[in-house]
């Protein structure tokens, strides 16, 4: 058969047999409404498919019982969205369904409902990104709203949660929780309202979401998690966040945004990337940045941040990356050290001499603030004399290896 099944047959379907897998196809976005490369929205079937789906609604009998006036008004607004073709006409109609869906949803059994609601939740965002284009962010606004309304439909459910439960009729709708807490942090990430995020945290670690859901979901919490922490300067949590991502993740595509994140803080905790992974992902922009952190070399570390500016301001990095100057200064100035038999006290003038061959030009007071700033971030161990115009370094391990700076 050459068609899909119509939504009040799939509709009907779906509720006398309380089948979540034929529910979502009724809330799928047309094709003119979707790319076809976005992995994150569901994707028609492919007509392929559509003999499949006939089959399995052929052997349930046709029912207009169970098609109450809530589900009837659902399944006119999905009809209006497939006649349309303008992306802000379309999210209005989609916000109208996501309103009434969240109202069924409460009301349902179980949580039989939850991929669908998944569904209704991502089509909503991806419709209010579409609507607002490059520029507004009204939209998306909306659509946090709606989300939120998700959420509390999900996290109040009073049944207890049991994460290996599969989706029935006596299942709690916590199981949803975690997808829609992901749409929720991507549209807090993209509206740039991070401190939003925190609201979400709470619950899910409360109930271990972030730890019972499945692996994908997890990924990406983990993901957004992670891209916090950065924010608030917790290096540590974020690498062990982003790390566990990319362990767990296969899509090489998802792969290469995590390490976009990843590199930069394993970067600023000292631990090097290697060029064949810079290589196989497609990451050569940092080789340059890698280079001169490792040998101190501040000509060849400003260089490469400065010619590949735009792309890591695009990436959100830039300020990150600019960050491991330190450990750029760092690395120079434990050269120096080495070059003068590991004395513990090294003349500020040697210091200003090294940084003058990585064409850096700076006085002796200059000098004193960058080391001031390294000691005070635990990267030298030892103190200034003003008065000698000298560094003075601890006799013990005076450069503590990057890993342990937090």
């Amino acid at each position: 058969m050459s068609n899909k099944p119509s939504s009040t047959r799939l509709l009907s379907a779906a509720l006398q047999r309380n089948d979540a897998e034929l529910m979502t196809h009724v809330f799928e976005l047309p094709r003119g409404l979707i790319d076809k490369e976005d992995t994150t929205i569901s994707q028609p079937p492919d007509p392929s498919k559509f003999a499949e789906l006939h089959q399995a609604v052929s052997k349930i009998s046709s029912s207009s019982d169970l098609i109450t006036s809530d589900w009837k008004s659902l399944l006119q607004h999905t009809s209006s969205l497939r006649k349309t073709k303008s992306f802000s006409e379309a999210f209005d109609i989609q916000r109208k369904i996501h309103s009434l869906f969240n109202a069924t949803f409460s009301s349902s059994s179980g949580n039989w409902l939850v991929p669908t609601l998944h569904v209704v939740c991502r089509n909503t965002f991806h419709l209010a990104c579409k609507a607002d284009g490059d520029i507004m962010e009204t939209n998306k606004e909306l659509a946090v709203t709606s989300l939120q309304e998700s959420f509390s439909r999900t996290i109040n459910d009073r049944t207890k949660y049991n994460p290996n439960d599969p989706f029935s009729t006596t299942a709690s709708k916590k199981s949803g929780v975690l997808a829609i807490v992901n749409i929720l942090l991507k549209a807090y990430f993209r509206l740039n309202k991070l401190r939003l995020c925190k609201n979400l945290l709470n619950p899910v670690e409360l109930h271990s979401l972030h730890k019972n859901s499945g692996m994908t979901q997890r990924v990406i919490y983990n993901y957004y998690i992670g891209r916090l922490h950065l924010f608030e300067d917790n290096f540590e949590r974020a690498e062990e966040c982003l790390d566990f991502c990319m362990a767990n993740e296969s899509n090489p595509n998802n792969k290469r945004r995590i390490l976009n994140f990843l590199v930069p803080v394993k970067l600023l905790r000292g631990r090097l990337p290697s060029r064949k992974l810079l290589e196989k992902y497609s990451m050569q922009s940092y080789m340059s940045l890698i280079s001169g952190v490792k040998i101190g070399n501040l000509s060849e570390f400003s260089n490469a941040l400065e010619s590949n500016s735009e792309l890591f301001l695009k990436r959100g990095v830039y300020l990150l990356l600019e960050k491991c100057k330190f450990l750029a200064h760092r690395n120079l100035f434990k050269r120096v050290w080495i070059c003068s038999r590991k004395s513990s006290q090294i003349p500020l003038r040697d210091i200003q001499k090294a940084l003058a061959l990585c064409h850096v030009k700076a006085d002796l007071d200059e000098v004193e603030c960058i080391l001031a700033n390294l000691i005070y971030r635990s990267y030298i161990r030892g103190y200034l004399s003003h008065g000698k115009r000298m560094l003075v370094l601890s006799k013990k391990d005076p450069f503590p290896t990057a890993a342990v700076v937090k």
